[in-house]
């Protein structure tokens, strides 16, 4: 029974928040460390350009890439934001479009990228599956040895 326990625990948080409208990115790099550290989960809510504020943390596209940098400057006569990652010494060299903008940070939380990342690669998904199935055939043993037992 501890093992399901275990699998769903591991599932909540990948499941649950999207669910509820968050999209879930992991943190890769470290541009916004010490604040949101590398293997962190990111939980990012839609938001409309014009309610960003300087100093919102968001997740945007860049080349195909997921940035989440702080906000330093918001152009809403351009439509555009000028963002800066924490720990990088200059703001970055292109604005961002608000075309790009994929929703504001809505909590981080440090190491559960990392456990979110294994569980949902291939080798993760076979992992919980077995999980699983073990759980199941201890609870299965465990009822035949308790029926074998009422029988003495």
């Amino acid at each position: 029974m501890l093992i399901l326990m275990a699998v769903v625990a591991i599932c909540i948080p990948m499941t649950v928040p999207r669910l509820m409208g968050y999209d879930v990115y992991v943190v890769v790099s470290g541009s916004m460390e010490p604040e949101i550290p590398v293997g962190s989960a990111l939980y990012v809510s839609a938001v409309a350009p014009e309610d960003v504020a300087e100093g919102d943390v968001i997740a945007f596209y860049d080349r195909g890439a997921v940035i989440t940098h702080r906000v330093l400057e918001n152009h809403v006569v351009e439509g555009e934001f000028i963002t800066k990652g924490d720990a990088n010494e200059e703001r970055d060299l292109a604005p961002v479009p608000y075309a790009s903008l994929i929703g504001r940070m809505a909590r981080s939380v440090p190491f559960l990228g990392n456990v979110m990342a294994v569980c949902s690669g291939t080798k993760g998904k076979i992992y919980l599956a077995c999980g699983v199935v073990g759980a199941v055939l201890l609870l299965w043993a465990g009822n035949l040895l308790g029926k074998g037992r009422e029988g003495l």
